[in-house]
């Protein structure tokens, strides 16, 4: 049940902030801005978002009369934004860490355990490496010589997979890295940024001779936590709850919120900003808050900053689809774990499959006669599978499902879900390219971008991202009322 405290709207004192785009980055922004997220309110909020529905990738659904996430599922619970504002939002209660997190890899023809003590697929342990059966003897011989290789000189960034296959070879790349960050980027880990995906690994790094070392070294540091959070967390009901949750929040702090409203120019005035709707409505504010995907962002920006436009018109996006399939249980035999991932190098047509049902307990809870499913398809240059028809990527999943894990069953009902340009891309000198970008707008008062293209993909470096380009906007409104009194 949602807790929040009804508050009647702003008073036309205070400064009006317009929220542009309606991700979960643009509602973290209202939030923050309207008070919603239990904070003081600081301004009168105009969210106006293009589509019909809040939420971005944060979307629920039904397949076969049970409810489920159709994007992301859960949230990295390590970092406290997401909870803390689940949690202002009333959603407390119905926070829920994954009933089991055992994830497996289908690679050489088996489904094998994750290792266990890796960061990003860089491992901390060697025989827990080799225990799992995921690298071969000779790849294990090769990441064996990182305890003897002189140090890997990178520089200020370099490619995820670079690195590592300096240090432990290519094998551990293909059939560790490059799986788990598909996961997270749908990308290439011979395009994205150490620095940019990998922080702490860019650390080790630079600091440690040895990866394997600085890796075990982060963990037993990480591991000295008597009581560690869970890593992850979902929603009972899904995640998608959380964006509703938060539009209910925001609606009840004052927020006017309008939905069907692509803005098609953005002009800077002697008071702020104006922006023009695509039908011509022109709607001024002291600060916008742009948390549209970049290329939206530099068509906007094109005339009042073009360079940070630019920049903004150079960064990619991957698509990909997730299909779900609803199973009667009792046609299915015994799936262990949370599911799996796929190395591209293995060939398949799905790069994941996540056993919903066993993965989060209030699924199974809420059918425990059905079991649910996902696959994903597509990264970033291989987006033509997108173009398939449903019945097409059904089959493919259902075929590499049967080869992995002996599905032979039917499913009861299906959804295919795309989502095309949905990952912004982080390729080597992305953290530079942002960093230009922000320069050139901290020369605009009064506005500020944010969302997945920048400080992370994730939902709360996102819900971070939204926070922080809030502050930027109040500050710069209060420093022109200091200058102005």
């Amino acid at each position: 049940m949602n807790s929040t405290v009804q508050r009647p709207p702003h008073p036309g004192s205070l400064p009006h902030v317009l929220v542009v785009g309606g991700g979960i980055a643009g509602l973290a922004a209202a939030a923050r801005l309207s008070g919603a997220d239990g904070g003081a309110p600081r301004a009168r909020v105009t969210l106006l978002e293009a589509g019909p529905l809040l939420g971005g990738k944060l979307r629920s659904g039904e397949v076969g009369g049970v409810g489920v996430d159709l994007g992301a599922e859960s949230v990295l619970a390590r970092r406290p934004e997401a909870v803390e504002l689940a949690r202002a939002v009333g959603l407390s209660d119905a926070l829920q860490p994954p009933t089991t997190a055992k994830a497996a890899i289908w690679t050489r023809g088996a489904l094998r355990p994750m290792p266990t003590g890796h960061l990003m697929g860089v491992p901390g342990d060697l025989d827990a490496l080799g225990a799992s059966g995921v690298i071969s003897p000779e790849g294990m011989a090769r990441a064996a010589e990182d305890g003897t290789l002189p140090r890997t000189e990178i520089g200020e960034d370099v490619a995820v997979g670079a690195y590592v296959a300096a240090r432990l070879g290519q094998e551990v790349v293909d059939r560790l890295v490059e799986p788990l960050l598909g996961g997270v980027y749908a990308g290439h880990a011979d395009r994205i940024s150490l620095g940019a995906a990998v922080p702490q690994l860019l650390a080790i790094a630079q600091r440690d001779r040895s990866a394997i070392e600085g890796v075990h070294a982060a963990l037993a540091a990480a591991a000295v936590n008597p009581n560690p959070a869970p890593v992850f967390m979902g929603i009972d009901g899904g995640i998608g709850r959380l964006p509703v949750a938060v539009e209910a929040a925001c609606r009840a702090a004052g927020v006017e919120i309008r939905t069907q409203t692509p803005v098609g120019e953005l002009r800077r005035t002697e008071d702020g900003w104006t922006a023009v709707t695509a039908d011509g409505e022109a709607l001024s504010a002291d600060a916008v808050v742009l948390a549209v995907p970049a290329p939206a962002a530099a068509r906007l920006l094109a005339a009042t900053a073009p360079r940070a436009a630019a920049e903004l018109g150079e960064v990619e996006y991957a698509g990909m689809a997730l299909v779900t399939l609803a199973f009667r249980r009792a046609d299915l035999g015994e799936l262990r774990g949370s599911g799996f991932l796929v190395p591209p190098v293995d060939g398949r047509a799905i790069k994941a499959s996540t056993f919903s049902s066993n993965k989060w307990g209030w699924l199974n809870d809420a059918a425990p006669d059905s079991f649910l499913l996902r696959t994903s398809l597509g990264r970033h240059g291989e987006e033509e599978v997108l173009d398939h028809d449903d019945a097409d990527l059904i089959e493919r999943s259902l075929a590499d499902l049967g080869e992995a894990a002996g599905i032979t069953a039917r499913p009861y009902a299906q959804a295919v879900t795309r989502w095309r340009a949905g990952l912004p891309q982080y390729p080597v000198g992305h953290p530079q390219r942002v960093e230009r970008i922000e320069a050139e707008l901290g020369a605009l008062p009064g506005l500020a971008l944010c969302g997945a293209a920048y400080h992370g993909v994730g939902i709360p470096a996102c819900i971070a991202d939204g926070r922080r380009a809030a502050d930027l906007v109040t500050g710069a409104i209060r420093a022109k009322e200091t200058m102005g009194s």
